[in-house]
């Protein structure tokens, strides 16, 4: 199932972490619709109190026409990263396309994050990226092209707000993969942070007590779109910034549609 105006992604291989679901699911579907190979990886091997697991989304893909394999990876355990990263080398001989989507969320104010919270984001988040980014890099340097991209968020930039473990991780891995884009240049591997210009209810955002309250809203698959262009960049093309879905969308299709119902 193509669609319609995106790359084509035949004859490379995608590593997806944090793909059991939401935002993740979405692009590790549209990877697959575009030709790559996917590796779905997480941790969700069976349905909990939210939907969704790697198999799931592996056998979806497949359905679809695609090439997939579910790894499970918790992206805070390098041994287990490690695993994944050489199993999906060991199913599709390398690694083109890292999607650095796994992450925690912690919306508190300072005075009511308790510690482990705090920890857990910052795991998660940046060493858990740190991670899986380093474990795939010998893999995508060697094919000489290539694609790194980890989610971010708006919510960086929004000081207004507040301060937060999520918008701070965050913000932290912005600053890694725009570093990694200069270190990566010579290898011509593109390097990037995407964004939802909008917000996103995924089911972890919805199952925090996150509700639009009249604010617009963006689908998953809206920001999927604009990841899979991400996806066909290397070193001479789009590297070393922070792009949201709209500009993203607006740069490459010329088109300008955020909001839900319309991606």
């Amino acid at each position: 199932m193509t669609s319609p105006g995106l790359p084509r992604l035949e004859g490379r291989v995608a590593f997806v972490a944090g793909a059991s679901r939401g935002i993740g699911r979405s692009i590790a579907t549209a990877l697959g619709d575009a030709g790559a190979a996917v590796v779905v990886a997480a941790r969700t091997e069976t349905a909990g109190k939210l939907s969704g697991t790697i198999h799931d989304v592996a056998a979806a893909i497949r359905q679809r026409g695609g090439e997939a394999f579910a790894a499970v990876c918790d992206v805070t355990d390098e041994a287990s990263v490690a695993t994944a990263v050489a199993g999906a080398v060991e199913r599709f001989g390398g690694i083109d396309i890292l999607v650095a989507n796994a992450a925690a969320m912690w919306l508190g104010p300072t005075l009511k994050t308790p510690l482990r919270r705090w920890e857990l984001v910052m795991r998660v988040n940046i060493t858990g990226t740190f991670l899986v980014t380093r474990a795939v890099l010998p893999h995508v340097i060697a094919r000489r092209q290539g694609s790194l991209i980890a989610l971010t968020t708006k919510g960086v930039r929004m000081v207004d707000a507040g301060a937060n473990a999520y918008w701070v991780s965050k913000a932290a891995v912005e600053r890694y993969y725009a570093g990694l884009a200069a270190e990566l240049r010579e290898h011509n591997v593109a390097v990037n942070c995407l964004a939802p210009s909008l917000l996103v209810l995924t089911e972890g955002a919805v199952a925090l007590g996150i509700e639009a309250k009249g604010r617009p809203t963006e689908t998953p698959e809206h920001v999927a779109r604009a990841a899979v262009w991400l996806a066909a960049q290397d070193a001479s093309g789009v590297t070393g910034g922070v792009h949201y879905s709209d500009d993203v969308l607006e740069r490459f299709e010329g088109r300008h549609r955020a909001a839900a119902g319309t991606a």
